[in-house]
C-alpha cells in the first residue's frame, strides 16, 4: 500500500500526533476534558533566536531540560538543565540564541522522562519520544522551507518476509516526477538505531533540503527512499523491540551497528532486506534509473554502519555512500573488513567516486571517523572528511546530508 503526502512536510505524521495531544487534552488544552483551556505557549522561540521552554506541573518538585545543543563529549546526545518554577506552577527555562535548525529536547519531571505536552512536533521513536523546537535563520536554511518547487513523500507498508512484519518506509519524489517521465537516481537513506521511519522526513527535513538544492541546481533531483531499519515483530517476553535503541537526544546514539536484529548495520537480516525486498520494490514501483552509477546509500550512526556494511560489501549495487556519525562502522578495521577495496586504491575509487564522512566534533564516533579518514588514505582511495561543531545530533545530520548530496550523480 501506498500513500503519498504532498508539500513540503510531512503532514501525516504531525497530524496524528497532533491528534494525540487533542484525546490526551480532551480537546480542550491541557487540562482535560471539562477543564478549562490551557493557553501555555511551549516552545516559544524568540527573534533573537534564544528558545523558552515551558511545563505546567504545579505539584512536581524537580524539572529539568534535556536538548541536543548542549552536547558535549561526555553527553553527545545533549546536555541537561534545571527548570525554574514560578507562583503559578509553571516551569521554565530560556535558551542561548541557538543554530537555525531543528532540535531535539525533552522534559524531565521528578525522573520521568516526557516530551513537551503542547508541542505536536515530535520527534518519534521506538522509545522516548522526544520533541522538536525549529528555530528559523536569515538566509533561510537549505532545510527550511521556501517558496520553491517542492517534491513529494510517499508513505509506503510492505509485507517482509525477511523480517516477518510489516514494514514502512518512505519515498522522497523531487518536483516534476508525477507530472513527467524522467527516471531518476535513487538515494537510500538510513536512520539511526530507535528510531522509525519517518525520522529522516520530520527530524531531517530530507524532502526540504533536497527541495532546495534541487532548486538551487546545486544536486541531481533523485528519489530518496528512506527505510525502517528494525523489526515491528513482536519482542522477547522480557525483552525489547527489535528496533530499540540508546535513545538520547540525538535519537541514535551508543548503537554498535554489529549485533541484535534492529539498529545494527552489520546484522545480515537488514541487508537481506534491502537486497531481496526493498530495491527491487521501489526498481518496480517508482521511475527509477538502471544501473549501479544510479544508486547511492547514506546514513547516520547506525544506519551509517548499515551503510558501511553493505555498499561497501556490494559496489556492484552501489555507487557511492555516505557515512554520517557513522557507529561500529569504519576506523581502522577497512583493511581487514574489505582487503581488495583496500589493495587496489585506484580501482575503488573509480568504482565509489563519492565517499563521504561526516561527524560532530562533540561526537565520541567522531574519532572512529577520522580512524577511516586515515585508513582510506593510506590505501590511496578518494573521499571526503568533514566535521563541524555538534554532537551525535539532528543539526549535524541534516548538515551532513546537505554536504553529501550536491556530490552524488554527476555525469561526466
Amino acid at each position: 500500500m501506498r500513500i503519498r503526502s504532498t508539500g513540503a512536510l510531512l503532514l501525516g505524521a504531525f497530524l496524528l500526533t497532533q491528534l494525540a495531544f487533542a484525546l490526551g487534552r480532551g480537546g480542550s488544552g491541557a487540562g482535560g476534558r471539562g477543564a478549562p483551556a490551557d493557553n501555555l505557549v511551549s516552545p516559544e522561540v524568540h527573534p533573537d533566536r534564544t528558545v523558552t521552554f515551558r511545563l505546567r506541573a504545579p505539584q512536581a518538585s524537580v524539572v529539568t531540560l534535556t536538548g541536543d545543543w548542549m552536547a558535549t563529549l561526555a553527553t553527545s546526545t545533549g546536555g541537561s538543565v534545571p527548570m525554574t518554577k514560578d507562583a503559578t506552577g509553571v516551569w521554565s527555562f530560556t535558551s542561548p540564541p541557538l543554530e537555525a535548525t531543528v532540535h531535539l529536547y525533552f522534559f524531565t519531571m521528578d525522573g520521568v522522562t516526557m516530551a513537551d505536552p503542547v508541542n505536536p512536533k515530535m520527534k518519534l521513536r521506538v522509545r522516548t519520544s522526544g520533541s522538536l523546537v525549529e528555530v528559523p535563520g536569515e538566509p533561510i536554511p537549505v532545510w527550511q522551507f521556501r517558496d520553491i518547487p517542492h517534491g513529494s513523500m510517499d508513505w509506503n507498508t510492505q509485507h517482509s518476509a525477511v523480517y516477518n512484519d510489516t514494514h514502512e518506509f518512505l519515498v522522497y519524489l523531487p518536483p516534476g516526477y508525477h507530472t513527467g517521465k524522467t527516471k531518476y537516481p535513487v538515494l537510500y537513506l538510513v536512520h539511526g538505531a530507535g528510531d522509525t521511519a519517518l525520522a529522516w522526513g520530520t527530524a531531517g527535513a530530507a524532502n526540504l533540503i533536497l527541495d532546495s538544492l534541487i532548486a538551487e541546481k546545486k544536486a541531481t533531483p533523485m528519489i530518496v527512499v528512506m527505510p525502517f531499519n528494525g523489526s515491528n515483530a513482536p519482542a522477547p517476553a522480557g525483552g525489547r523491540a527489535a528496533g530499540a535503541g540508546a535513545g538520547g537526544a540525538g535519537g541514535a546514539a551508543g548503537a554498535s551497528g554489529r549485533g541484535g536484529r534492529g539498529g545494527g548495520g552489520g546484522n545480515t537480516q537488514f541487508e537481506d532486506y534491502m537486497l531481496k525486498e526493498l530495491i527491487p520494490y521501489v526498481d518496480s514501483n517508482y521511475r527509477v534509473a538502471a544501473g549501479r552509477q544510479n544508486r547511492a546509500m547514506a546514513g547516520l550512526s547506525a544506519g551509517g554502519a548499515a551503510t558501511y556494511n553493505i555498499a561497501f560489501k556490494h559496489t556492484e549495487l552501489f555507487s557511492s555512500l555516505g557515512l554520517f556519525s557513522a557507529a561500529g562502522g569504519g576506523g581502522t578495521d577497512f583493511e581487514t573488513r574489505y582487503p581488495q577495496l583496500f589493495a587496489d586504491g585506484k580501482g575503488t575509487t573509480a568504482k565509489l567516486p563519492v565517499i563521504f564522512i561526516g561527524c560532530g566534533t562533540q561526537d565520541p564516533l567522531d574519532q572512529g571517523a577520522k580512524a577511516l579518514d586515515a585508513e582510506l588514505t593510506k590505501g590511496g582511495i578518494k573521499h571526503i572528511y568533514k566535521d563541524r561543531d555538534g554532537g551525535h545530533v539532528w543539526p549535524v545530520w541534516r548538515w551532513a546530508l546537505s554536504e553529501f548530496t550536491p556530490l552524488i550523480f554527476k555525469k561526466g
